[in-house]
C-alpha cells in the first residue's frame, strides 16, 4: 500500500516543528523528510537527522540535476527536499511529512495533487513576534525580517486544504493527529488495507 504525503506549512514561529516532532513520537508509520538546506547549523542541529547541510554549489548542482522535488530561497538560504528519498517512503507505505514554506509546498502539489496540505496559523502577530523572541535562536534583526515577510506567508493559507491555530499546543496537536487517522480511513485506503477482509464479508465468508 502507497504511503500518503502530507505538506505541513507555517510562517516562521508559528510552532510547526514543535507540534510535527510531538506527532512523530505519538503516531505509527508516519515519517519527516528531511530536507536539505545551505544555513548554518544551529545549536543542537544534527546534519542529517534535522536537515542535510550542504553548500551552496553542491545545492545549485542537485537543482540543475533535478534532484529536488521543490526548493526555495527563504531568507537569503536555500532549502530543498530531495525527490528519491520522499518516492521511495512513499513506495515502502510509510506516511511522509513535508514540513516546508509555502513556495515549496506549492511545487509538491503540482507534483502530487493528491497530498493533504496543512497551514498552521498563530493566534496574534504579537504572540508570534513572542514566540520568536524567546526561542532565541536569531538575532533582533533576523526576527524582524521574519515578522515583515509573515503577513505575506501566512496570506498562502487559501491554497491549503486544512488549516489549524496554533493558540494550545495540545488542541492543535490533536487537530493535526485527527487529520492524518482520518486520511487513513478514507475509501481508497481501507479499499487496499483490508481487501481481503472486504471481500470475505462481501461474499459470505469465514475468516481464515
Amino acid at each position: 500500500m502507497t504511503g500518503s504525503l502530507f505538506i505541513i506549512t507555517a510562517a516562521s514561529g508559528t510552532g510547526k516543528t514543535s507540534l510535527v516532532k510531538q506527532l512523530l513520537a505519538t503516531t505509527n508509520d508516519l515519517t519527516v523528510s528531511v530536507s536539505h538546506t545551505t544555513r548554518t547549523p544551529r545549536p543542537g542541529e544534527i546534519d542529517g537527522h534535522h536537515y542535510h547541510f550542504t553548500d551552496v554549489d553542491n545545492f545549485v548542482t542537485a537543482v540543475a540535476e533535478n534532484k529536488f522535488l521543490e526548493h526555495a530561497e527563504v531568507f537569503g538560504n536555500y532549502y530543498g527536499t530531495s525527490e528519491r528519498s520522499v518516492r521511495t517512503q512513499l513506495e515502502a507505505g510509510v506516511d511522509v511529512i513535508l514540513e516546508i514554506d509555502w513556495q515549496g509546498a506549492l511545487q509538491v502539489k503540482k507534483i502530487f495533487n493528491d497530498a493533504t496540505m496543512v497551514f498552521i496559523l498563530p493566534p496574534s502577530l504579537s504572540t508570534l513576534r513572542q514566540r520568536l523572541s524567546t526561542r532565541g535562536q536569531d538575532t533582533v534583526e533576523v526576527i524582524e525580517q521574519r515578522l515583515a515577510g509573515a503577513v505575506n506567508e501566512m496570506a498562502q493559507y487559501v491554497n491549503s486544504d486544512y488549516v489549524i491555530i496554533n493558540d494550545s499546543f495540545e488542541v492543535a496537536l490533536t487537530e493535526l493527529k485527527a487529520i492524518i487517522v482520518a486520511d487513513r480511513q478514507t475509501l481508497s485506503r481501507q479499499q487496499q488495507r483490508y481487501h481481503r477482509t472486504i471481500t470475505n464479508l462481501l461474499n459470505n465468508k469465514a475468516e481464515d
